[in-house]
Parts: C-alpha cells; structure tokens; sequence
C-alpha cells in the first residue's frame, strides 16, 4: 500500500518539485494538498499534472480531515508548528521542511511527538551536500575550538538565519561552543556587527539578490583555515530525493529528529 501524504506549500516553489516527483512515485501517494492561493480546486489542474489528482485545501485541518500516514510541512514558520501539532494529533507522521521554527518550537513540537508516540523529521535542508556539510563541521569542530558561520539567502527571504543554519549551529552545539579571542562584550565598536550567538556559534546572515540557500562555516588556527561550503542553484530538484527519502523513514522514528542524516546509513 502507497505510503499516504497530505503536502502543506504544495503549489510553493520546493513543495510543487516534491508534488511531480510524488506523482511519479509507485510507493507514496498525495491524498490532500494545502494552498491557500489555490484552494478548492485539484492539485493535478494547478500544477499541470493529471495523476495528481488529491484536492487541495486552505487549511492543514481541512486537509488532515483525509486520513494521512504523512504531513509534510512546507509552509511558512508563522503556521508551521500549528500544522505540525494539528497533524500529530490527527496521528501522523510528520516530516518538516519549513525554515524559521525556534529551538522552543521544537521542543514542544518534541514534547507532543513523544505523548502521541509520533516521529517528526526536522531537516533544514534536504540536500545531499548540506548533509554531508554538517558531517564534515561536526568533525572539525571536535579539533578546532574556533569558527563562524556565514548564511546566504535571497533578498526575499524573511527568516534569518536560514533553517539550514539553525539546524548547522544546533548540531556543532552537541559538539562544543566556539571560542572567541575577544569576548563579545569587549568589542570596541558596534556589537553587533560581530553576528548574533546562536547555539553557542558566531552567525552573520546575508539577504541579497543573487543568492538562493548558501551557507559556509570557517574553522581558523594560527596559520590555517577550513572553510566548507554549500551553495544552493535555482532549482528545487536537489531537496526532492531527500524528501521522498524522509517520507519513507519517518514512520520508523518516535519523537523529534532534527537532520535528514537520521535515515540515512552513514
């Protein structure tokens, strides 16, 4: 049986990639989609696909009144932790893609995940290489005390930093803090050109056209630097893989897990 999925931002600009890509999939199925642009009518007629055929909904309540074993969240922070706890208690699985949820908003979208015995995937970014980014920063961290990170994003974009970088500070957090020569409240100057300390790291966001989802964590020693990057073009089709992949292994977790690495096998 096709695994069954209620799409919140399916007509957005990654949640459409993933509605084609579901479209083609023999394991996994839209039964709901929402969109408050498009409300009331098929899924398949908005995006030019006739074998999407679920309808879309305005809401993630009306959507969840058709039984789902996923929600896949792909909206806005402002609704994303309503959608998510509305979903748990309808008992679906959850997969998040939204960027711009709290570190408060994730504990009590854990809290309720644990009392309903639900998983809930959190992934900043479902690309391959952000994944391996955040490998390869949580081993550098281990050796060097000292970096900072840098999130890039388009002009557009609201939420700073990124659900990319939150996700990259909140695992170099279970690492160690980084260390600064100069503690913030010696800077001479103004403070806060020295980035925000988030999770125990140095974070400065760039908002500026030209850019899509970037982000960079540079390691310094006396005489030596590491910097690892990742760098987003204009397509969705990179998140699309790692979705599907979410989809099918959410069911196997209870509780939050925040990173796409949870199901994978490395």
């Amino acid at each position: 049986m096709p695994i069954r999925v209620s799409l919140a931002g399916a007509t957005g600009w990654a949640g459409s990639a993933l509605a084609l890509a579901i479209a083609k999939s023999r394991d996994v199925q839209l039964v709901s989609a929402v969109s408050r642009t498009y409300a009331q009518r098929v899924l398949g007629e908005v995006l030019d696909e006739p074998l999407l055929t679920c309808p879309v909904y305005a809401t993630a309540q009306e959507a969840l009144a058709h039984p789902c074993d996923v929600f896949f969240e792909f909206t806005r922070p402002e609704v994303a932790k309503s959608n998510v706890l509305t979903a748990l208690q309808h008992g679906a699985h959850v997969v998040i893609g939204t960027s711009g949820l709290t570190d408060e908003d994730y504990a009590e979208i854990g809290k309720a995940a644990e009392e309903v015995k639900g998983g809930v995937l959190a992934v900043g970014n479902f690309a391959l290489t952000v994944v391996l980014l955040q490998k390869f920063a949580e081993t550098a961290a281990r050796y060097i005390p000292q970096w900072e990170i840098i999130d890039y994003a388009s002009d557009a974009k609201k939420d700073a930093p990124s659900g990319t970088v939150r996700e990259l500070a909140h695992r170099l957090s279970a690492v160690r803090s980084s260390e600064l020569t100069v503690p913030l409240e010696e800077t001479q100057g103004v403070v806060g050109t020295r980035g925000a300390r988030m999770n125990g790291s140095q974070v400065h966001s760039i908002r500026l056209p030209g850019y899509t989802i970037s982000v960079e964590v540079i390691f310094g020693q006396p005489d030596q630097k590491l910097t690892i990057r990742h760098d987003s073009g204009s397509s969705a089709q990179p998140y699309v893989d790692g979705a599907l992949l979410a989809i099918r292994k959410v069911n196997t977790l209870v509780g939050l897990h925040r990173g796409l690495d949870n199901v994978l096998d490395f």
